[in-house]
């Protein structure tokens, strides 16, 4: 891979331009990690509003119509649908496991087949979700099974 970086004070802004004969896994990951650079979540706890990177969620789960982002010590309720979280999200490394959670998949250490053809996700802080078979097979891809 070449990689070629050009300082230019005139612009306003960086812009990032990728060439390629094809997209691929380190494709991929590039444009994740620019897209995750500028992207900011907020969220509440109940003693104020929180700005949280989105590498700090190990996943985000709606439950009575309610969204929580889940780090490793602390839960924030979002105030974006977890639909709205995922268009946020899209091009990073959150990957869709239900119709109730969406997972940060650079926070999964292993995966376990689980009842009817189900997932379960074992996440850096030893704490499991399970991935529904509607999804398994994204989640199964992701990795190259």
């Amino acid at each position: 891979m070449k990689l070629t970086v050009e300082e230019r004070p005139d612009l306003e802004e960086a812009e990032v331009t990728i060439r390629c004969p094809a997209i691929d896994r380190r494709v991929r990951a590039i444009m994740a990690a620019a897209n995750a650079v500028d992207c900011r979540l907020l969220g509440t706890d109940g003693t104020g509003t929180f700005i949280v990177e989105p590498s700090e969620v190990l996943y985000a789960e709606t439950v009575d119509g309610r969204t929580f982002l889940y780090g490793r010590d602390r839960v924030l309720e979002s105030p974006l649908r977890l639909y709205e979280l995922e268009e946020a999200l899209a091009g990073t490394e959150f990957v869709r496991a239900s119709k109730s959670l969406i997972v940060n998949f650079d926070h999964v250490r292993a995966l376990r087949p689980y009842l009817n053809a189900r997932l379960e996700l074992v996440l850096s802080n030893g704490e499991s979700v399970i991935a529904s078979r509607q999804y398994a097979p994204a989640i199964k891809q992701k990795i190259g099974l």
